[in-house]
């Protein structure tokens, strides 16, 4: 395996990491209006899970961004290009949450934090079905003339291939944040989110076994199948430790599920990065995207020696935060007074 081989590898693993991560802080934005409809401390209860941790998963996205440019230029310039619109409205989702999670308690207002709380779920519901579409495009493949230019148009995009992508990583991320909710939360809250979490892994299974069962058959190597079913073991045992109400576990199985289908639509992709539905000699891949042999190697010893320390630092922030949060340990709401009026 070579260097370009490598990065190849490793973006898939930045992208893994941010779905398992950022998945279930898309899954709590989603249900923060469900579960805590008509109770402020419910609410924000459910929006304390995440708050010591989300900031810190969306490092993933930009590093796997990052890599992606200084790797494969040719592959990032294309990509970027032909999903410039689905892009652009997942970084304003993305921008309006971290405005929301940062100024929803600013002020002691009713009407405010509402408003907010929109903004939340909104900036969590566009990703989340966004990222799916995009990604099952990367794997069927998009039209690209001989000098690896964009030709087709935003609406072709929404594939029925592509929007059922959208949906399975819809579907996963609330189920893994509902689990999550449960891992993290006492009281009526953890009971709520577990039996919403029970119901939401049936419809996630059904629709990703769809999703992944296309993807091999249309796409798929021999080896992918193992992957394949690996994910759908995993997304039927959530729906089995859901209803036995073991969170830790169901935890574990979802985060499997998302792994295993990282792994299957990068596996399907291999040895090509972009393929091309116009030629498939106008293909991008790895050979003919990659960057020169002294910039890969530099990349490498600079994730060496950097990754380390990011994964102690972000592991260690997880333990600090790892006891639950109750709706009933939550103070009064905070900070300034209604300016209206």
């Amino acid at each position: 395996m070579g260097l370009p081989e490598f990065w190849f590898i490793l973006i898939g693993v930045l992208f893994t990491g941010y779905f398992v991560l950022e998945g279930f802080d898309f899954g709590v934005g989603m249900l923060m209006g469900i579960l805590g409809r008509g109770d402020e401390k419910k609410r924000r209860a459910v929006l304390n899970t995440i708050g010591p941790v989300w900031d810190g998963n969306e490092v993933w996205l930009l590093t796997a961004g990052g890599a992606m440019f200084a790797a494969f230029g040719g592959w990032y310039a294309t990509m970027f290009t032909a999903f410039y619109i689905p892009l652009l409205i997942i970084l304003v989702a993305l921008i309006v949450r971290v405005c929301a999670i940062e100024w929803r308690g600013k002020i002691n207002d009713p009407k405010w934090r509402q408003v907010w709380d929109w903004c939340i779920a909104i900036g969590s519901w566009i990703p989340a079905l966004l990222w799916g579409v995009a990604f099952a495009n990367v794997v069927r493949g998009l039209p690209i003339n001989e000098k690896a230019q964009f030709t087709g148009t935003f609406w072709g995009l929404l594939n029925p291939y592509a929007l059922l992508g959208g949906v399975t990583t819809l579907l996963a991320f609330l189920t893994h944040g509902a689990v999550f909710l449960s891992l993290k939360t006492g009281g009526n809250l953890r009971k709520e989110s577990m039996a919403l979490a029970a119901r939401l892994s049936i419809a996630m299974t059904v629709v990703a076994t769809a999703f992944l069962l296309w993807t091999q058959l249309a796409h798929g190597k021999g080896w992918t199948w193992v992957s394949v079913l690996i994910a759908a073991v995993s997304a039927i045992a959530t729906v089995v430790l859901t209803q036995l109400k073991r969170e830790g576990w169901a935890f574990a199985a979802t985060s499997i599920a998302i792994i295993m289908t990282i792994v299957t639509l990068f596996g399907c992709l291999y040895p090509a990065v972009l393929p091309s539905t116009t030629d498939p000699a106008n293909s991008l891949t790895i050979a003919n995207t990659s960057s020169s042999h002294y910039t890969l190697v530099v990349m490498t010893w600079a994730a060496v020696l950097i990754t380390p320390l990011v994964l102690l630092y972000q592991g260690w922030s997880y333990w600090v935060f790892r006891k639950r949060i109750s709706a009933s340990a939550i103070p009064a709401p905070t900070g300034l007074a209604s300016l209206r009026g």
